[in-house]
């Protein structure tokens, strides 16, 4: 079956999260991505660890299925001359190096461009190719300064990280919107275009609600913990055994809440009547409701309250959390053949495409596992396309999938 993406080629430059991120959903839907490393070290997350699984470290694997790994060292002038080639033959380039650096090496936006006119170009830095060109990116530092964690955490003053590196997945998220946008758009004019992504604007843009309360109304959201600025009751409660979260969004959810729980009279309360009077007196609402929700357990009140359309659940670990999914029919695992046999379970994509869905056919590679086949292709004569569309040479993994690994 083809997929969406299939005769895409993909240099993948990129390291760590954003980058990885966005060529492995490119990689699931058809790409061809190849990830060039550094001979020796490679990418950095294959050192961190543990957890991990079949001797590797598990943040590396959750990120570089459906890829081959290139070891390319730019300072050698064959390997340099390499990293030309591929450039020139592929559609897509990924790079999350501090700006400057693919510069340093001749393969900047205008140089690979020049190379390849039809080249569409992603580069994901921290904070900008400008004045923030210099400051280091990582995710735990933009969730401070970007405000995450401004409203993030038990009470004021007690800021919190999430717990993933939710900027890094967002920017990669965005990244693959702005590179499938750059790739539809070449389709009419045959050329590529370069795509940039900066972690703090894209963490400025998933604040969503609370970054348009600064710009719209000048106001500057605080911790609340785990209750929600603008909606009540939305937060986490005691129940006989475990945390309990109520997510009501309007009055007919609040008011079958109430039945549920034994006190209808709560939803005709005057201080509780509408969702803007119970953001006024949440502190009243939240120990009413308490007062009722630790007399049964987080499951019993599940069954008791979902029925009557009311958003509840206790607070899972993991663990649980996959047994929901795996419950509800929606097959959160994407099974691919790992070292010795012995199969490596990863998170599946949750893009869900009636026709061409996902493919996962190869397991991440080792360091500069298919480097000899990659060097050989790259050697070989090439004759680039003359239009925009698609018109690679067989490459070496055109191969039905019964013949893959």
């Amino acid at each position: 079956m083809s997929l969406p993406l299939d005769g895409v080629l993909v240099a993948d430059f990129g390291r760590v999260l954003a980058a990885p991120y966005l060529t492995m959903l490119l990689a699931d839907l058809g790409a061809d991505v190849i990830k060039v490393e550094q001979p020796g070290t490679g990418d950095d997350t294959r050192a961190w660890g543990p957890p991990r699984a079949q001797g590797e470290a598990t943040y590396f694997l959750s990120v570089n299925r459906n890829k081959r790994s290139l070891t390319l060292d730019l300072r050698d002038p064959a390997d340099h001359a390499r990293a030309v080639e591929l450039v020139r033959r592929a559609d897509v380039l990924v790079e999350n190096f501090r700006p400057g650096t693919m510069a340093r090496h001749g393969l900047g936006p205008e140089s690979a461009q020049d190379l390849n006119p039809r080249l569409v170009y992603c580069s994901i830095t921290g904070f900008g190719s400008g004045r923030g060109a210099e400051l280091p990116g990582y995710d735990l530092l933009v969730q401070a300064v970007g405000g995450l964690m401004s409203v993030t955490g038990p009470a004021p003053g007690e800021p919190v990280k999430a717990g993933a590196a939710l900027v890094d997945v967002l920017t990669g998220l965005h990244a693959a919107v702005g590179v499938l946008a750059a790739l539809r758009e070449r389709e009419t004019t045959g050329r590529g275009q370069l795509v940039e992504l900066n972690l703090l604007s894209t963490l400025l843009s998933g604040l969503v609600n609370q970054s348009a309360g600064y710009t719209l109304a000048g106001a500057v959201p605080g911790i609340l913990g785990n209750r929600h600025p603008s909606i009540a009751p939305y937060e986490v409660f005691t129940a006989a055994d475990r945390p309990l979260v109520l997510a009501v969004g309007n009055d007919r959810q609040f008011a079958a809440l109430c039945r549920g729980v034994g006190a209808p009279g709560l939803a005709t309360d005057p201080r509780f009547a509408t969702n803007s009077d119970r953001v006024a007196h949440v502190d009243a609402l939240a120990r009413a409701l308490t007062a009722r929700l630790e007399r049964r357990t987080a499951a019993e009140w599940f069954a008791v309250l979902t029925p009557l359309g009311v958003p509840c659940g206790p607070v899972n670990d993991l663990a649980e959390a996959f047994d929901l999914a795996d419950s509800l029919g929606l097959r959160p695992r994407a099974p691919l053949p790992g070292r010795d046999g012995r199969p490596l379970d990863l998170v599946a994509n949750p893009i869900g495409l009636s026709r061409t869905p996902p493919r996962y056919h190869l397991p991440p590679p080792r360091l500069g596992e298919h480097t000899t086949e990659l060097t050989a292709w790259l050697d070989a004569p090439y004759d680039p396309p003359a239009h925009g569309l698609p018109a690679h040479d067989k490459h070496p993994h055109d191969k039905d999938p019964e013949d893959l690994p």
